[in-house]
């Protein structure tokens, strides 16, 4: 007989590419939501908007994000004051000391989302190349974010949401379905949804 989900609060992982911005800002909101939640990005390195399109600020991911911090103050700090992204960090370092990589975490959760299809594929694809040892499902969801401030701030709202229905949910293997058609329609973005084993 499956548990009900609402007895122990879901073990909930939110990834975008760098653990910056969509990723961070979900952690945030979820955590303050009473959620047990991890963040992660799957890139090689950290990147963070430069003076230009081209000239990114690219970090490795055991940079703490005050380390960040400090280094684009001395570049330019009215720059990245203005563009919002000390700030960022500033919120960063209060939840966590760092991006953390998915690829290189082996918790288990119930729940990962994902904020762009490339990152979705890629959670997929190293969840799948795993050694299976306990079996127990957990379920992918992409979500599709823009990688900016506001789109960050409404999309983690969204993923916070769909968090407490599926919470409140009595079998969440045969409701997800269900729940993200709802979802859909509500928020007018197409959701993908799969399920790996660990």
């Amino acid at each position: 007989m499956a548990a009900a989900m609402s007895t122990l609060p879901l073990r909930v992982a939110v990834v975008c590419s760098s653990n910056q911005n969509r990723s961070m800002e979900a952690h945030n909101i979820l955590n303050k939501r009473g959620f047990i939640v991890r963040s992660f990005g799957t890139g090689t390195h950290v990147k963070l908007p430069g003076p230009a399109p081209d000239k990114p600020n690219v970090y490795d991911f055991k940079t703490t994000y005050d380390q960040m911090y400090n280094d684009l103050v001395r570049k330019d700090k009215d720059l990245y004051t203005q563009n919002g992204i000390l700030h960022m960090l500033d919120r960063n370092k209060r939840i966590k000391p760092r991006p953390e990589r998915f690829q290189n975490c082996r918790d288990i959760f119930d729940l990962i989302l994902t904020c762009e299809e490339r990152v979705y594929d890629q959670v997929v694809e190293d969840l799948t190349s795993r050694e299976q040892e306990t079996c127990q499902p957990v379920h992918v969801i992409n979500v599709d974010i823009q990688d900016n401030l506001e789109e960050a701030t409404l999309g983690a709202f969204l993923i916070c949401e769909l968090c407490q229905c599926i919470q409140h949910t009595d079998d969440i293997d045969n409701d997800i379905d269900e729940l993200l058609q709802e979802f859909e329609e509500k928020s007018g973005r197409a959701f993908l949804h799969t399920v790996c084993f660990y």
